[in-house]
């Protein structure tokens, strides 16, 4: 039987969701804790790679086992994870369910403060220390929805064979004391959300104009100011497939 779990952790203690030698993963845990659960050897598959630090508030996997699931499964299996994991459910599906390939949409948040928080919420948003224009900001949204072509925003030896990405929605908002980027597309290339963030933050500073924003995407240009956004202001917040609710 293959299965999908869906889930949401908290980046922070992690090196990203893939495993990797340099420190403990998101998949790693989990990996122990159904092979504990279902005694079986068990190795799951993500929906896509989060950066270290990052978090996911819907994030699915699949892995395949012959093993009967035991009752309470999703109960158990979160009592097995550490307190940053929690599984929300799990799904059964057709044996060629991929949750990577099968995924139509995914979108991501960041979340900017501009308050220090004494309840350390500022581990999960980006506290930024001085005022952003926020109207420039979100016309750049405007600009990125013109193109599906993004080697701009593409971290250098990522691999991908493709830098086409199909914007669905990209906005910023406003929610009281943060403002928060949305971003919605069929894929995303490695760090490419912290990247748009990190490049629109100079726009913010008045540190590049629109006209420069635009044509280093249509000329498929690496910007010269450009930075990286911190890891712990982003979310996976949601990932759509044809046959999961």
């Amino acid at each position: 039987m293959r299965y999908f779990l869906e889930i949401a952790y908290r980046g922070t203690s992690y090196v990203g969701w893939q495993v990797q030698p340099n420190g403990i993963s998101v998949q790693q845990k989990i990996d122990e804790a159904l092979s504990t659960i279902l005694r079986d050897d068990i190795h799951c598959i993500g929906c896509g790679r989060t950066d270290a630090g990052v978090h996911a508030s819907q994030f699915f996997l699949h892995f395949d086992t012959q093993v009967n699931l035991p009752e309470n499964f999703s109960l158990r299996l979160n009592q097995f994870l550490p307190a940053g994991i929690a599984v929300k459910r799990h799904i059964p599906v057709h044996e060629k369910a991929h949750a990577r390939f099968d995924a139509t949409m995914r979108a991501y948040e960041y979340t900017f403060t501009f308050q220090k928080n004494p309840f350390g919420n500022d581990l999960m948003v980006y506290r930024h220390f001085k005022d952003l224009d926020f109207d420039l900001m979100q016309q750049a949204c405007a600009i990125i929805k013109k193109y599906n072509d993004f080697p701009s925003f593409c971290k250098s030896n990522q691999g991908s064979k493709t830098t086409i990405v199909n914007i669905v929605d990209c906005y910023w908002k406003d929610d009281g004391e943060r403002k928060v980027f949305y971003i919605s597309a069929d894929r995303f290339l490695r760090g490419m959300v912290r990247l748009i963030v990190g490049t629109m933050i100079q726009i913010g500073k008045h540190k590049m104009t629109l006209e420069e924003f635009d044509t280093g995407i249509k000329n498929k240009e690496r910007f010269k100011y450009a930075l990286s956004a911190p890891a712990h202001g982003l979310f996976l917040i949601r990932v759509d497939y044809p046959y999961i609710n």
